[in-house]
């Protein structure tokens, strides 16, 4: 079952708007029944939708003057790009797929100093301002597939619910500060361990977001069942424990880095994600679906299951 996001009426077969990504019962399925983003972006000065005939609505100036109309894709509703309007979780995930795509063309054209440069976060260079974000949304490169798989793995399932609870634009910011916050987390622990050497791995990849999302959900709703590996049924909280145990076993003995995983990013990231929603939960009123599908690996943040924030 599922509740609508405007009244909360359960709802066995639910209607999901394509414009904004809600969930909605039938009286609420249609764009102006329940305040859709996606009414705002068809630039409309009335009742009546543009179906390329009304002079009134051709006629609008401020259709022809914003940067979308200027783009030579259909940013509207209804055209290629209207599946991440009002969703940006799914933004998130494309931005991560670009950029791996990205990291491949500067390291086969700039080499491996350019790609470190601009990529990574490292503990050389931690004045490099830019790869505390950029650092968030990259992962080892080709032909590594694993990396990037299972952290969009966590991100897909768990980011849509996070984003629900707070908004797209407060989701946002919690994806990038916690990675970041994770990511210079990790560098601070390596460089108290001792002195940096130039061949110091640095840190890159989303699992310090991917675990601060999964600590949103946690506490919002501690007995949502997940499914390890899509088989091996468990709430939500032992998985969360499991992780924080063995993430708070190996930095405590001195293996942050253990297994070029950055495990206290992980410890970070998820720590933030538990206190942020611990505040979600005080301050406002939230429903979670009792069950999701969570797949993973022995890349994981310490062990199967996760995301794995690897070190370069």
């Amino acid at each position: 079952m599922a509740r609508c996001d405007v009244c909360g009426t359960e709802v066995s077969m639910p209607y999901n708007c394509r414009h904004c990504g809600g969930t909605h019962c039938a009286d609420h399925r249609l764009p102006e029944n329940h305040d859709c983003a996606g009414l705002r972006q068809w630039n409309d000065p009335g009742p009546v939708f543009d179906s390329g005939f009304d002079d009134s609505v051709a006629g609008d100036s401020s259709r022809s003057s914003g940067l979308a109309a200027k783009l030579p894709i259909d940013t509207g509703p209804g055209g290629p790009l209207a599946y991440f309007r009002g969703n940006m979780t799914y933004t998130i995930l494309l931005v991560i797929w670009l950029t791996w795509l990205a990291q491949t063309l500067v390291l086969l054209t700039l080499g491996a100093g350019a790609y470190r440069a601009i990529f990574v976060l490292t503990p050389q260079n931690p004045e490099y301002v830019w790869t505390w974000v950029t650092s968030v949304v990259s992962h080892a490169p080709p032909p590594n597939l694993f990396h990037i798989v299972f952290n969009s793995i966590v991100i897909f399932f768990f980011g849509p619910l996070v984003e629900r609870y707070v908004g797209s634009k407060k989701f946002a910011i919690l994806f990038f500060a916690s990675g970041a916050i994770a990511g210079l987390g990790q560098i601070a622990i390596r460089l108290l361990e001792g002195p940096v050497t130039p061949t110091t791995p640095g840190v890159l990849g989303a699992s310090g977001a991917a675990l601060a999302i999964m600590g949103v959900v946690t506490i919002l709703n501690p007995k949502l069942k997940v499914y390890l590996y899509f088989v091996i049924p468990m709430p939500i909280w032992v998985l969360t424990a499991g992780v924080a145990l063995i993430s708070v076993l190996l930095v405590g003995t001195g293996q942050a880095g253990a297994g070029d995983i950055a495990h206290a990013a992980h410890l970070i990231g998820l720590l933030v994600g538990l206190g942020y929603g611990e505040y979600v939960k005080r301050t406002q009123n939230v429903r979670a679906p009792s069950q999701f599908q969570l797949g993973g690996g022995p890349g994981g943040p310490g062990g199967p299951g996760g995301p794995g924030r690897r070190r370069f």
